[in-house]
């Protein structure tokens, strides 16, 4: 496994390959970042994405933080690939960027305001979405998709509206899923760390199932809104 080195931007919360994602950038570290990336060919515009543990938020954002690198960051993060940029009258930026590659964080370089990680990509083996067994899988994982969508919105006696098509490609549903559940920032970090796409949709369908029970019995629901047909991740 070759490891390479990666410029890195903590996030309270986790990016999910495949998913857009603006972010208004600031700091002048973080300014440096993005003057970087853009003097490099578009297909090379490649950062990190790690998620901050809540209870050192903190600290990684300061760059500051002493110990191991996952001490105040999860161990496994997302390529964020730049692919929109403005650059405002103050020196600001406004960027898009979309989820890439997984990685798991061998070590991370504090020496400078804007730390740089070394990091593992992560294997994501392929799923054949006409193997029988995958088929299921993803029946289940849409089913109970749709189920918590419909509790989120209040609908539990609604029919589903049959125009709002999920993916079903396997990776790409699990990922979605990743993205659009209402949990803590643990939670779906466990499913962005999952080996591969089949522990991941169960995984999922077992939160979803959990999430879905939770809002029935409660009455309650989480305060975001998620009954687009194409949630994003941020």
């Amino acid at each position: 496994m070759v490891t390479t080195q990666v410029p890195l931007f903590p996030l309270t919360t986790a990016l999910v390959p495949g998913l857009v994602l603006p972010l208004h950038i600031f700091e002048p570290r973080y300014r440096m970042m993005v003057e970087e990336l853009l003097a490099k060919p578009e297909e090379e515009r490649e950062f990190g994405i790690v998620a901050v543990r809540e209870h050192h938020v903190g600290a990684a954002a300061s760059g500051s933080a002493p110990g191991a690198p996952t001490d105040d960051l999860y161990p496994v993060g997302v390529t964020a690939m730049l692919r929109q940029a403005e650059r405002l009258e103050d020196g600001r930026y406004d960027i898009v960027i979309t989820g890439g590659r997984r990685f798991h964080v061998v070590g991370v370089d504090r020496s400078a305001p804007l730390l740089r990680a070394d990091v593992d990509f992560l294997p994501e083996p392929e799923v054949d979405a006409m193997e029988p067994g995958a088929q299921i899988l993803i029946a289940r994982a849409t089913t109970a998709f749709e189920k918590y969508r419909a509790a989120l919105g209040g609908r539990l006696d609604e029919e589903h509206d049959d125009n709002e098509q999920l993916p079903s490609e396997p990776t790409v549903l699990s990922y979605l899923i990743t993205a659009a559940l209402v949990v803590d920032s643990s939670a779906r970090q466990e499913l962005l760390a999952s080996p591969d796409t089949i522990t991941r949709l169960e995984s999922c369908i077992r939160v979803l199932r959990h999430e879905t029970a939770m809002i029935t019995a409660l009455g309650a629901v989480p305060a975001v809104d998620l009954l687009q047909p194409n949630p994003s991740a941020n």
